[in-house]
């Protein structure tokens, strides 16, 4: 199956669980593809994204022609982070990628402050996620494989988080059944486990799918 039929099934069900969905062929596309779906003045707030850095999204949101909720800004402290954290919930628009998404329409999502899956489920009045091909699965079961090979790993390397997948390139409970299986570091990232699918709040959640690798 090619890259396009992968994402014009996706987006087929995504649409099919009431999210909008808008493809672009390259990451050169995403900032404006963003752009049309944020108003000026909008409060924008973002999730911990590698794929919004890479596509300019982030450049986009410092322009000045949006309240950006920079939780990038240096020098903040634990507890400035969290009263950004906590404003997120009243954003208009809340940016972010998903750690997979399924060909049945399913966004699937793990983090470790929770955050992110938060304001992906209540709060913002938009939620806009920015996907590359790469996170296109079959279904539940390779999102979660996705998740304990791919995108934790790699993101505890980005983060230099001291845990066993940092370290090994993998989860040390890969075959494991269950979201409690894994590492007891205290600076594990896959904590909060969240599926999405049908959305009863009709164009709230919206996907942007790449015709491109993005993130991890």
């Amino acid at each position: 199956m090619t890259v396009r039929e992968r994402i014009e099934i996706a987006a087929a069900a995504l649409r099919k669980n009431n999210m909008d969905v808008y493809c672009v062929d390259t990451k050169e596309q995403v900032a404006a593809q963003v752009a049309a779906l944020l108003h000026e003045g909008d409060t924008v707030a973002v999730g911990g994204s590698q794929s919004l850095d890479e596509t300019g999204v982030i450049d986009l949101l410092r322009s000045g022609d949006y309240r950006f909720l920079d939780r990038y800004v240096p020098g903040l402290t634990r507890e400035q982070l969290r009263e950004i954290y906590v404003e997120s919930f009243s954003a208009d628009a809340y940016l972010c990628s998903s750690n997979a998404v399924t060909l049945r329409g399913e966004l699937y999502n793990v983090d470790g402050n929770a955050n992110r899956v938060a304001a992906m489920c209540f709060g913002p009045r938009s939620v806009i996620l920015v996907v590359g091909c790469n996170k296109l699965v079959a279904d539940l079961d390779e999102a979660a494989q996705r998740v304990k090979t791919a995108a934790a790993p790699l993101n505890t390397k980005r983060l230099h988080c001291a845990t066993y997948c940092e370290e090994k390139g993998v989860c040390m409970a890969a075959d494991g059944e269950f979201c409690t299986d894994g590492c007891a570091s205290p600076a594990r990232i896959c904590c909060t486990y969240v599926t999405m699918g049908y959305q009863r709040e009709a164009h709230r959640i919206k996907v942007i799918l790449v015709g491109e690798p993005l993130g991890f």
